[in-house]
């Protein structure tokens, strides 16, 4: 599942400067990108392009957030080394225990599909959002979160070619766990919430005197 195969056609560019393009590229153009970049067994850029996202997302929160590296010992050190294997290991595993799941619920809900391997590049390009998942501001995360879940339904709509009406029902509980909780959008909505609820009864409060 990890093979990075040496010609694959219609495969993405290898590289930083191509993991930059790809990144603007599903942002701004997310179906054309889907139907263009994706191709059977060529997963080591989708992979690569996963891993910088994560590095960057976890990363930023360990530098902005100071309490969320608390827990880990030796300091700025014991964090990279972390860092590291949440990258390198954690995130790879996480991403194929998804598409695992997601290629269940495909089977039963989209008869007619592509690959697993599309789907693996699909749901590591549909976190491209979550680079600013690690910014300590709750708006910022639930909209990483409900961006990532959107180009996650464009793309297996695209690659597996499936009407939208069974491929929302299909990819509900991957994106619930890889962008809820995997990059907390379901946390930063919980303090979203309540900061809403407590400023509007502040405002009321007022209003009231």
């Amino acid at each position: 599942m990890t093979q990075w195969i040496e010609n694959p056609e219609g495969g993405r560019d290898r590289g930083p400067r191509a993991v930059a393009r790809a990144w603007v590229e599903v942002l701004i153009a997310p179906r054309r990108f889907f139907r263009a970049a994706v191709a059977p067994a060529d997963q080591a850029p989708g992979l690569f392009f996963l891993i910088a996202v994560v590095v960057i997302a976890e990363g930023s929160r360990y530098a902005l957030v100071p309490s969320s590296i608390e827990w880990i010992g030796g300091g700025p050190a014991g964090a990279l080394l972390w860092l590291a294997v949440t990258a390198i290991l954690i995130a790879p595993l996480a991403l194929h225990l998804l598409v695992a799941l997601q290629t269940v619920l495909l089977m039963a809900l989209v008869p007619d599909r592509a690959g697993i391997s599309e789907t693996v590049q699909v749901m590591a390009y549909a976190t491209a959002p979550c680079v600013f998942a690690g910014l300590p501001i709750p708006a910022v995360r639930v909209a990483c979160a409900a961006y990532g879940t959107i180009l996650l339904a464009v793309g297996i709509a695209v690659v597996h070619d499936a009407p939208y009406r069974r491929v929302v029902p299909a990819i509900a509980i991957p994106a619930a766990i890889g962008f809820g909780y995997g990059f907390r959008g379901f946390g930063a909505a919980r303090r979203l919430v309540d900061w809403t609820v407590q400023n509007v009864g502040d405002v009321v409060g007022v209003l009231s005197i």
